[in-house]
């Protein structure tokens, strides 16, 4: 659906991201994960055609934003931090207006009609939007990406300013959005990309510093193995039993109470039916013997805290 190859742009001697390659596959919900600054908003201008790269290229469904950049941008709905909206005009006369610029030359009416039910607008189309809470002026700008039916929908920062209640609704629309469409999205929020992405990509100071599923971004952080571990014993004698075993690299007790010890426990390599013999063959009741899967953020955290080989 659309490809990135080696994108980089300056802004005079700054540079805001450097040798960006990334492929989208049809259908995908892609997530930009990255701090303030880390240069989201800026791959998401270049791929809408919004802005021109310094050096680099962007294909979308084989069409070149360079070479063909009306057809390009015709494929694409781009939702800014900032939806461009025109707060005194009224939902359906904004959607009008935003179909004929963008030159949409399906039925109108019928493509309002469709936007604004997938945005959940349909009972506020003749509304003004300057009287719309900030969670109704966000499906506005949704509905003005989606007008003209792309096949590829860039939001930038969706829930950005949004209540708690107004961040669900956005997460169900969008949820809402996929299997029709291919979507890229940016965040630092990571609740919502955990929540609506199939991949992410992590930026970090203008570069992708590894990509893949949550899962795959853990492997790529550690290949150590965590363990929840409880066991009816003193908290000494499984302070020995760790001490004898073969490729504990690190184990700390985190309880003790009536003769039940829990701790956590890192192996230098995956050997847990070892383990576990050890700890039966010690003469210890195990309780519960369970891996510990690391959490988005505390990947997202070690990646943007220090480089990642590959």
């Amino acid at each position: 659906m659309i490809v990135a190859e080696q994108l980089t742009k300056y802004y005079g001697d700054r540079a805001a991201v450097t040798g960006i390659d990334f492929t989208i596959r049809d259908g995908e919900v892609v997530g930009l994960l990255g701090l303030n600054g880390a240069g989201k908003t800026t791959i998401l201008k270049i791929l809408s055609g919004l802005l021109l790269p310094t050096s680099g290229r962007v294909t979308v469904a084989g069409l070149s934003m360079a070479e063909q950049p009306e057809q390009a941008r015709a494929r694409i709905g781009f939702l800014p931090e900032q939806p461009p909206l025109y707060p005194e005009m009224t939902v359906n006369g904004y959607l009008q207006f935003v179909a004929h610029i963008k030159s949409f030359t399906g039925d109108i009416d019928a493509a309002i009609t469709e936007a604004t039910a997938a945005a959940d607008l349909s009972h506020v189309r003749d509304h003004v939007i300057a009287t719309l809470s900030n969670g109704f002026q966000r499906r506005v700008g949704i509905a003005q990406a989606i007008i003209h039916k792309p096949a590829l929908i860039l939001l930038d920062e969706p829930t950005s300013g949004l209540d708690p209640v107004q961040v669900v609704q956005m997460r169900d629309l969008i949820r809402g959005l996929r299997g029709k469409n291919t979507i890229m999205l940016s965040s630092h929020n990571l609740h919502e990309i955990k929540e609506v992405c199939d991949r992410i990509l992590v930026i970090k100071d203008g570069q992708i510093a590894a990509e893949g599923t949550e899962a795959e971004l853990g492997k790529r952080v550690t290949t150590a193995t965590k363990l929840s571990v409880e066991v009816r014993a003193a908290a000494g004698a499984f302070r020995e039993a760790m001490a004898k075993a073969k490729n504990v690299a690190h184990f700390e007790i985190n309880t003790e109470k009536d003769g039940v010890t829990t701790a956590t426990v890192e192996l230098a390599k995956d050997c847990r039916e070892e383990l576990a013999k050890t700890l039966v063959d010690a003469g210890f009741g195990l309780r519960r013997f369970e891996r510990i899967e690391l959490e988005l953020e505390s990947i997202f955290l070690e990646l943007t805290r220090k480089e990642v080989q590959s």
